[in-house]
């Protein structure tokens, strides 16, 4: 089977192989996903998402070498995404790999990175192009604030499921 695309835009990319239709970002850029965890809270922002129609709670998280640097490293990316999206600068990252999205249907991959010893620098809330809110929620009242957030017609990233584990589990 070879691939073939069937559409693509400045963003993402339709293709077909076989009778797989997926799609992927273009120029193949992937995305640095954020866990910031310290004094047993988590940093998460929310942001409306198009495709979704309404705000969304999510880990920071950006594209790695969207910007002029081609080449930016995975904790390079997230340092700065990070500090872009929540005010919070990291004094220490660790990758902990790559992760798919949805691999079933999207090519898009992302390092997860863990972020230690935050210092706040200022207020967040993304570029010009973005507008996300900040919220710093105690672990122990992570699952009463995603319900909370549900409530009000917020989507939740299923990334969020890593910080409920445990309890999945128990």
């Amino acid at each position: 089977m070879s691939e073939e695309i069937v559409w693509q835009g400045k963003f993402i990319t339709a293709k077909v192989n076989g009778r797989w239709e997926y799609v992927s970002r273009a120029r193949g850029i992937r995305a640095a996903v954020i866990l910031a965890v310290e004094d047993g809270h988590v940093i998460l922002v929310e942001q409306f998402r198009v495709p979704l129609g309404r705000n969304c709670i999510e880990l920071p998280a950006g594209l790695i070498g969207d910007g002029d640097d081609a080449e930016e490293e995975d904790l390079i990316a997230a340092a700065r995404e990070l500090e872009e999206e929540t005010g919070y600068r990291a004094g220490r990252l660790e990758s902990f790999g790559e992760f798919w999205s949805s691999p079933g249907m999207v090519t898009e991959s992302y390092s997860l990175i863990r972020a230690y010893d935050l210092e706040k620098v200022s207020e967040g809330g993304g570029t010009e192009s973005e507008n996300i809110t900040v919220h710093r929620v105690a672990l122990d009242r992570l699952e009463v604030f995603i319900a909370e957030r549900r409530a009000k017609g917020d989507a939740i990233d299923g990334k969020l499921l890593m910080l409920m584990g445990p309890k999945l589990l128990g």
